[in-house]
């Protein structure tokens, strides 16, 4: 695992807990995007089959994580929030599973990261998928919100005025 991978992992379990009781874990990252996986135990329904609100968890959870990662290679300091996605379940999933989110292209990335420094926020639109063997069982849609952080808009404010 690369050392970017490594400090998403670190990033996940201590800043957002709920993915420990998950069993999160980032599986790889390249410039396809990233792919992270849960264990099926702690995240099981009365139906033996994946929780819901677990794969929803996942899912967005993997679009976060991309965003982060880029944002990283980008040496851009911001937050990323999710504000708003649609989740549709397709097919149950019945065993460990993981959640795959493509890349935005570098023409996607470029126009994000202006629009983050020009204005101190970028939206971005990004889609997820759970898969079974060859067939998607969940399909994931979420637009994230990135805002640079407060000290950080500051400066670039007062850069693109001359000061």
């Amino acid at each position: 695992m690369s050392d970017l991978s490594q400090e998403l992992q670190y990033t996940l379990e201590h800043e957002i807990p709920l993915t420990q009781h998950l069993g999160l874990r980032v599986i790889s990252y390249d410039e396809n995007g990233l792919t992270l996986s849960a264990p099926l135990a702690p995240n099981i329904n009365h139906k033996r089959t994946a929780f819901a609100g677990s794969l929803n968890a996942v899912v967005t959870l993997t679009g976060w994580g991309l965003l982060w990662l880029i944002l990283q290679e980008l040496e851009i300091p911001a937050r990323v929030v999710i504000q708003d996605s649609s989740c549709n379940y397709l097919r149950p999933v019945k065993d460990d599973f993981s959640a795959f989110c493509r890349k935005p292209t570098p023409q996607q990335i470029s126009r994000m990261a202006s629009m983050l420094k020009k204005r101190g926020r970028a939206r971005i639109e990004l889609s997820v998928e759970v898969r079974n063997e060859t067939t998607a069982a969940v399909a994931f849609t979420g637009r994230y919100v990135l805002m640079l952080i407060e000290e950080r808009a500051q400066d670039a404010e007062a850069t693109s005025r001359g000061f």
